[in-house]
């Protein structure tokens, strides 16, 4: 019953998102194109063409976490283990959907919370490799620096998705920041590259800013680029009584 009470209030905005697709239809301008080939390139190069599908597991600020996310379309599913029990929060393309700890489904179709979660799956699946196939605009920003170290920087923004600032060392061609776009914007620092079969994976990041009363550290553990299963990113069917 409470599964299809928030079906029944996503459906309108699934139907809307789903008229409005087709092609991916990438702008990137130039310079913008020539930083992310760099970095293409510095992470795996033509590596990035054989995988379809991330699967993570680690800690996020102490907290078990298990994340699935899609690089051929739109889908991410992460699952927090908390000491209350396992929050659940997923996204198809269409419908931002949660399970709470308590057993309570729920979501949201605030403008606001669906660009956050799209922009979600969109960077955590490295989807800016992958212009043919996500709606994206990039613009060059510039050069900056930070610490010590120079940094060329785009801001990146999928379709109905939240922009972020990418600032690519100069040096390696790597990502090493995400700053939010944001009046109070959240910092999000990348570290601790190893290859993973054909690619390499920043398993460490630390955030700071914005809202947070302190900085929050994320460390991986694994990852493999196994196919998830669709039906992972959209809300389960209902129980039978």
């Amino acid at each position: 019953m409470w599964i299809s009470s928030v079906r029944s209030l996503l459906a309108a905005l699934i139907a809307v998102v789903l008229l409005a697709g087709g092609p991916a239809l990438a702008q990137n301008s130039p310079d913008a194109q020539r930083v992310l080939n760099r970095a293409r390139a510095a992470s795996g190069g033509a590596g990035w063409n054989v995988l379809r599908g991330l699967h993570e597991v680690g800690q996020d600020d102490g907290v078990r976490y298990e994340r699935w996310l899609d690089p051929l379309r739109y889908g991410v599913r992460t699952e927090t283990h908390t000491p209350a029990g396992k929050h659940v929060q997923g996204y198809n393309g269409a419908a931002e959907w949660r399970i709470l700890t308590s057993g309570i489904a729920t979501g949201s179709i605030e403008p606001k919370v669906l660009a956050q979660i799209r922009a979600d799956a969109f960077f955590g699946a490295y989807a800016y490799f992958y212009p043919s196939r996500f709606d994206l605009r990039s613009v060059h920003l510039g050069v900056r620096t930070s610490q010590g170290r120079s940094f060329e920087v785009l801001r990146v923004q999928p379709a109905s998705g939240k922009p972020w600032e990418l600032w690519f060392d100069r040096g390696t061609g790597l990502l090493g920041l995400m700053v939010e776009v944001a009046a109070r914007p959240m910092t999000v620092e990348l570290s601790d590259y190893r290859r993973v079969g054909p690619v390499l994976i920043p398993f460490r990041s630390k955030t700071y800013g914005g809202d947070l009363i302190r900085p929050k550290e994320r460390q991986l553990e694994s990852i493999d680029f196994r196919p998830a299963d669709r039906n992972l990113f959209s809300l389960p069917p209902p129980t039978a009584p």
